[in-house]
């Protein structure tokens, strides 16, 4: 089961689509993964809106028998995410190392064959890892 979340891409944007990600997650009765979505969501969006000129952003949160996956879509696919080594007290920089560490996995996926069109930025939660599994 797969639900689409748009929003513009401002600067709100991260704040509103993390709300509506933890909400359907909690309705699912997967609250034990709302601490990490939340944190990766608003990671991810708020990339598409600090390096990208979009004009919106789409989050699709897919519920699936073993994993969740969380996928945020833009229409910027050479402005690829790049993880960084960032000093200790750095405060920006070090979004895809905090997801890298909260999710079960993240990648990107670029749409439009030769001359991409699109991309999306997943990340994902492996249920029976997590012990979410009945």
């Amino acid at each position: 089961m797969s639900y689409r979340l748009a929003a513009p891409n401002e600067m709100t944007s991260a704040g509103v689509l993390r709300d509506l990600v933890c909400a359907l997650l909690c309705t699912a009765g997967l609250a034990s993964l709302i601490d990490d979505a939340r944190l990766c969501t608003s990671e991810v969006v708020t990339n598409v809106h600090r390096h990208t000129q979009s004009d919106q952003v789409i989050a699709e949160v897919s519920l699936g028998h073993e994993r969740v996956t969380i996928n945020v879509y833009d229409d910027a696919p050479r402005a690829l995410p790049m993880p960084r080594e960032t000093q200790l007290m750095e405060t920006n920089g070090n979004g895809l190392t905090l997801v890298d560490r909260f999710s079960d996995g993240w990648g990107v996926t670029q749409f439009g064959g030769l001359l991409p069109t699109s991309k999306a930025v997943w990340f994902q939660f492996d249920l029976r890892r997590r012990g979410l599994l009945t």
